[in-house]
């Protein structure tokens, strides 16, 4: 397989519309407002495996990820305690799983260094990869912009996988991974919930494990439809990446599943980086109310 060697490059991710973005540190938390309102907060507390944004919410103020293990909201739907809002990671990074979290023996974690930066529109963290050994195997560089466009709420996400340690990282092929997104419960397919892809199929059923530029989960709350949709940059390695898009409320874009999607075990979607390299990946998480995501693909696929 082809080794990337690319160069890391410390950009905004995307250039969104102005908007009024604010960061409030508490502890272990960053709060983020837009235009004066609460929006999501970046959690990276030592007594989680990996930082994550929680909730997420729509312009109005409706939240749309899941709040339980975060938060107890009676009624609600407790499995995959590792699906917490919106997060990056991967189940195979040098064989070890930092997807699911299945005790410190067995999964390894991504430790932040220091704490957060911010500035402008801009969150941003570096997670070292720690194996269940105490090993490092690398970094990742985590940003974050938030703004909105025309009622929409947007986070564009960059990721950056770094072989720093001195040695190479494999990517390995798994569906477990790699940016997650959890649905509160009532995006439930079975509950109604309608989760489409950008090549107008409909159904975790079609959906799952194909490859789209872009996935998007919406539903009818008090009368108004709201949803989420996820875009994959043309610039990233695989585009268009393969999903796995879950009934239940998992939204994931995972471009190294490959033999797991295809269930062809001819196949190995594993990427190597060499030592010394980066491998970036860049998204748009829009959070819509009313409007259509759609024509937000174009503009997103634009950016440099």
């Amino acid at each position: 397989m082809k080794a990337y060697r690319l160069l890391t490059v410390l950009c905004c991710p995307g250039m969104l519309l102005a908007a009024a973005v604010s960061f409030h540190p508490g502890e272990d938390a960053v709060e983020v407002r837009v235009d004066g309102k609460a929006f999501t907060t970046f959690h990276y507390a030592a007594k989680w495996d990996k930082p994550f944004l929680h909730p997420l919410r729509t312009a109005s103020g409706a939240i749309v990820t899941r709040r339980w293990p975060v938060e107890t909201k009676t009624g609600e739907i407790e499995d995959h305690t590792w699906h917490r809002g919106l997060w990056w990671t991967h189940g195979d990074v040098n064989g070890v799983d930092y997807w699911r979290e299945l005790g410190p023996a067995k999964t390894g974690k991504l430790v932040l260094r220091g704490k957060p930066r911010t500035r402008g529109n801009r969150l941003e963290a570096v997670c070292d990869f720690i194996a269940p050994d105490g090993q490092r195997h690398g970094s990742v560089l985590q940003q974050f912009a938030f703004g909105s466009q025309d009622g929409i709420l947007l986070v564009d996400v960059t990721v950056s996988v770094r072989a720093d340690a001195g040695k190479g990282i494999t990517m390995g092929d798994t569906e477990e991974g790699s940016l997650g997104f959890r649905f509160s419960d009532d995006f439930r397919e079975d509950r109604g919930a309608t989760l489409r892809n950008a090549e107008g199929l409909q159904g975790t059923k079609a959906i799952w494990g194909k490859r789209a530029k872009w996935v998007d989960y919406s539903i009818v709350r008090d009368g108004k439809r709201l949803g989420v949709a996820i875009f994959d940059h043309p610039s990233n390695p695989r585009h268009p990446t393969y999903w796995h898009a879950r009934g239940y409320g998992l939204n994931a874009a995972n471009p190294f599943g490959v033999r797991d999607f295809t269930r062809d075990k001819s196949q190995n979607g594993k990427i190597d980086i060499a030592a010394g390299g980066t491998l970036r990946f860049r998204y748009r998480v829009a959070i819509h109310e009313g409007a259509s995501p759609e024509p937000l693909w174009e503009s997103f696929a634009k950016v440099k």
